[in-house]
């Protein structure tokens, strides 16, 4: 039986599974709905969404999208013009066959993603080659019912962000699939803390309807694989299916390629497994609700006197953009302490008597250098310094995050050239390994190790050799990265 801590937490250590559910409900992040397979998002959470939202949706506008909003409900025929749109989807659509008291002349699917709709928008609204390209990107929620549900993971109805393109030719179309693929993984890196790799995913792998899909994938803290964002190139496909045409600058009538990219509520799944340890979550500075938490200390007159030198700094901080808040309940500091540590909040600033007296606060990093007997080494920062220095700190704590994922991850992935090391390290990371590139092997792979193929990378050197499974000769010109995934 696993121990847990003293805020009743599993180590990660032991059982990964149930520390992770234990954590999205004890750090107050989400709870179950009830119908099955839903979550509720809870304040602590929908503000890492909200902030995640904000930084992404930035990014888009930067690169020339704009928003906009497409129906919840599409007519069940608009998924069957595309052929492999609707077989990759229709195991997990929703759909409404009553309403308003009869039955519907038409069943309704409840959206599981919004190529259909919105190619059947873009048909009535592109006409000439002047009308493109058209850049643009909704933020809604989707249904695809969920078989295994996981908070933030896979639940039946998730809230994403899903962009969709229209270009004159392939060129441009692949130029913005490559685009909008960067842009996930610089956001994932810069504002998440969690390195990527960013690489194309076989055709057994590929989005339903799309040419070519892009992946950023990343590592968690067990090994695993994340599919953190996905960028696809849909070719001709939907604007044959849907009659998406403009006349060029010969007047001749051509077809569009179109584009669609996403991230959803997984990229917080994705942060609470890169980054958290056995005290619970460890938040980026970036996507932390709370940046910095101050507990006073002392009792009587020591503790009013500590609770408003830290109102006083509190409101520096905040004065200087800094999310932070100052916790004046009535309960111990050794508890504050820990239920801080839980909630993931990158620095701990600790102001009692003696600090007072000696002109300076106490920080603690939530992760950072610790002591022989395993205690974290705290700094004592002069008060005149302080609220000028959190910036610095915080972006600091950022840096490390990012390189503990990246040496984390570097240790836990091989290039393996043998069956046994291949299936020995999947069971713990990433194996670099060259594959035949049919279906057949890779559904052979994931049922013999669990493991599947994450995606080609699009680093990597040229490389020639026979498939880790079948001794067929590799398809892709490089060895590609396979790994068990949530």
């Amino acid at each position: 039986m696993s121990k847990k801590n003293q805020l009743g937490v599993t180590p990660l250590s032991e059982d990964v599974s149930a520390w992770y559910n234990e954590i999205v409900f004890k750090a107050e992040l989400a709870d179950r709905g009830p119908a099955k397979g839903t979550m509720v998002i809870r304040p602590y959470g929908y503000t890492i969404w909200e902030l995640l939202q904000a930084q992404l949706d930035q990014r888009f506008k930067d690169t020339g999208h704009v928003n906009a909003y497409f129906p919840l409900f599409i007519p069940e025929s608009y998924l069957h013009r595309e052929a492999d749109h609707v077989e990759g989807f229709s195991p997990e659509l929703a759909v409404v066959t009553h309403a308003g008291g009869k039955e519907l002349d038409e069943p309704l699917v409840v959206r599981p993603t919004s190529e259909t709709v919105i190619g059947e928008m873009y048909s009535r609204w592109i006409t000439s080659y002047r009308d493109l390209p058209v850049l643009i990107n909704a933020w809604n929620n989707v249904v695809r019912w969920e078989l295994r549900p996981r908070i933030f993971l896979r639940t039946t109805e998730f809230l994403w962000q899903e962009g969709h393109t229209a270009h004159a030719d392939q060129q441009e179309a692949m130029d913005e699939t490559m685009q909008m693929l960067g842009v996930y993984a610089e956001f994932a890196r810069t504002v998440a803390a969690i390195p990527m790799i960013e690489g194309e995913k076989t055709p057994g792998e590929r989005f339903a309807g799309a040419v070519r899909t892009f992946t950023i994938e990343g590592m968690m803290r067990d090994g695993k694989a994340l599919q953190s964002g996905t960028s696809h190139y849909l070719g001709t496909n939907f604007a044959q299916a849907f009659d998406i045409t403009y006349t060029d600058v010969n007047n001749e009538v051509q077809h569009v390629h179109t584009t669609s990219w996403g991230m959803s509520t997984r990229m917080i799944g994705a942060v609470i497994l890169a980054h958290g340890d056995d005290q619970g979550l460890v938040l980026p500075p970036r996507l932390a609700p709370i940046q910095v938490v101050m507990v006073p200390i002392g009792r009587d007159e020591d503790g009013v006197a500590a609770a408003a030198k830290a109102d006083e700094l509190a409101a520096e901080l905040k004065a200087a953009g800094v999310r932070v808040h100052v916790d004046h309940r009535d309960a111990s500091p050794g508890f504050k302490f820990s239920d801080w540590e839980l909630k993931g909040v990158p620095l701990r600033v600790e102001l009692g008597p003696r600090d007072l007296e000696a002109g300076h606060v106490v920080v603690a990093h939530r992760v950072g250098e610790v002591d022989d007997k395993g205690r974290a080494v705290k700094q004592q920062i002069p008060f005149a310094d302080f609220v000028s220095g959190v910036p610095a700190l915080l972006d600091a704590y950022h840096d490390m995050l990012v390189e503990r994922a990246e040496t984390f991850r570097d240790e836990n992935t091989s290039v393996v050239d043998n069956w046994d090391a291949f299936e020995a390290q999947v069971a713990t990371g990433f194996a670099v390994a060259f594959h035949c590139g049919r279906p057949e092997c890779e559904d052979d792979i994931k049922s013999a190790t669990k493991a599947t193929p994450r995606c080609i990378p699009l680093e990597g050197e040229a490389a020639e050799g026979v498939c880790i499974r079948c001794d067929n000769p590799s398809a892709y010109g490089k060895r590609i990265i396979f790994g068990r995934a949530y």
